[in-house]
């Protein structure tokens, strides 16, 4: 039968044994109000399952790269969606038995909810093949889970009398708005933030390690004022902690209001309940907030902007990557090695910034899914149309890209390490980087003309040192000025970048 065991099997015993070891073990299943997905899931995921062959796999998440993002497959594949339906479905039956106006389904016993969370947490690769049974007849996917949790309740006494409240006036969207939204807020507090949270710390320990490396600062390309490594590298540091407090502060809402958004099978079964309050319990018990204007779906306004948010973070790695990129290719940072690597099929000495590419590339096809997610998503049909429903099986994907370039760039970050002398080199070969400074000493005490005249100087031609010393000797400064621009150097006229570099930024 549906959700037995098979026969010579105690299924009952067998549920308490485990459950009792788990206990031992301190391990969160994650109740049916207050989900997580842990390395017990995936472990159980992975029990008795033939992986796609990397030379197989249609996409390389799941190929090449699935190492890569296996923290994302009990989340977001077809059996993390199965199970987050199971919860949603498991969360509003005990809501509806906490409901004292439905005389008809009275609280659960401890020892029937005890019961109840243990089969949503022994979830595993059997319960999901008999959900896909149960499929193949209905045609129906959330159907198939509804029959699937009635069916388990039937075989025990202490449930069955409860299994025909089991997505009672409930709409297929019900469940799998708050399935998706599970799933996104697991995705993001679990997986991507933690990743995203490893780049930004090895970016504010690069910064700090080189705050007062003075660098030959680029504007289009050319030599420009010059600035530190440090102070850089903490420009992405802010920019990407700014990201990630927008990511982590995007509400992730929820409905379980019925076919069109009105409860109207609610109140025709139970005029005289509040129903908007018992859905926003049952949706706060998941760590769900609840929209209260919807039809029948759930408008996805608030997955959009997650959407965008995590975009927006993926285009600051983006520069970040071709900066650094850009930073090898100069020869200031220089990639540590590993035994047995090859860099190029030819050239012996080649050592690739291959990390940093492969982020950008990544980073890219994340945000080309991102984009498209969170364009289609808000949009629907009069009450209801089913060209989301396609889209939304993709929100994983794009989580995946983007994982994937989050490791690559960590990665990349701790091979580096900084060429001091080759840095300084390039920046005391451009001496014209002063003239800025000689230009605004001169506006202060009141010496007109020498912009024009230090362009005439400098702009298109070689600029050294003695030229630059002689111009100043011949101005009409005060003797402290002069000195000052004097013993100025590229090295030393970075103004308080090395302060800039060692501020973090406010949470």
């Amino acid at each position: 039968m549906i959700g037995r065991r098979p026969q010579g099997t105690s299924s009952q015993p067998q549920q308490a044994r485990t459950g009792a070891s788990k206990a031992r073990k301190g391990e969160d299943w994650g109740s049916v109000t207050g989900p997580r997905i842990d390395d017990n899931a995936r472990r159980r995921l992975d029990a008795g399952r033939t992986f796609v062959n990397e030379l197989s796999a249609l996409s390389p998440l799941d190929g090449r790269y699935a190492r890569d993002t296996r923290a994302l497959t009990p989340i977001f594949s077809e059996w993390g969606l199965m199970r987050a339906r199971l919860q949603a479905e498991i969360a509003w039956l005990v809501g509806l038995s906490e409901e004292p106006g439905v005389a008809e389904l009275p609280p659960f016993t401890a020892h029937a909810r005890g019961r109840l969370e243990t089969f949503l947490a022994d979830f595993d690769n059997e319960a999901a093949s008999a959900i896909k049974t149960i499929e193949a007849k209905t045609n129906h996917d959330v159907k198939a889970i509804e029959y699937y949790l009635r069916d388990f309740m039937n075989h025990h006494e202490d449930l069955k009398a409860a299994s025909e409240f089991v997505h009672f006036a409930l709409t297929s969207e019900d469940v799998n708005n708050v399935a998706y939204a599970l799933m996104a807020q697991t995705g993001r507090d679990k997986v991507l933030l933690p990743a995203l949270d490893a780049i930004i710390t090895a970016l504010d320990e690069l910064a700090c390690a080189t705050a007062s490396v003075s660098m030959l600062a680029r504007t289009h390309g050319q030599p420009a004022s010059p600035t530190t490594v440090g102070k850089e590298i903490r420009v992405f540091v802010a920019r990407l902690s700014r990201a990630r407090g927008e990511i982590q502060a995007v509400p992730l809402p929820a409905k379980m209001n019925g076919a069109v958004g009105n409860y109207n099978a609610h109140y025709a079964a139970y005029p005289a309940i509040d129903w908007p309050i018992v859905s926003a319990r049952v949706l706060a018990g998941l760590g769900l907030s609840q929209n209260p204007h919807t039809t029948q779906i759930e408008p996805h306004d608030g997955l959009a902007e997650l959407c965008h948010a995590v975009a927006r973070a993926n285009t600051i790695l983006i520069d970040l990557a071709r900066d650094l990129w850009g930073y090898i290719s100069l020869g200031y940072f220089r990639q540590k090695t590993r035994e047995g690597e090859v860099g190029s099929s030819t050239m012996p000495h080649k050592v690739n910034p291959i990390d940093f590419e492969n982020a950008e590339g990544n980073l890219g096809l994340a945000n080309a899914l991102l984009d498209h997610l969170a364009a289609k998503l808000p949009i629907s049909r009069f009450q209801r149309d089913l060209s989301d429903s396609t889209v939304l099986r993709n929100v994983g994907s794009a989580f995946g890209y983007a994982l994937l370039a989050y490791r690559a760039c960590a990665r990349g970050l701790s091979k580096l390490s900084i060429d001091e002398a080759r840095v300084r080199a390039d920046l005391d070969c451009h001496i014209e980087v002063l003239t800025e400074a000689v230009q605004t000493v001169m506006r202060r005490y009141g010496l007109a003309g020498g912009y024009e005249e230090l362009k005439g100087l400098s702009r298109g031609r070689e600029l050294t040192a003695e030229v630059l010393r002689d111009f100043i000797a011949r101005l009409s400064l005060p003797p402290e000025a002069r000195a000052a621009l004097e013993h100025l150097s590229p090295a030393t006229y970075v103004g308080n970048a090395p302060a800039q570099a060692q501020t973090r930024p406010r949470s």
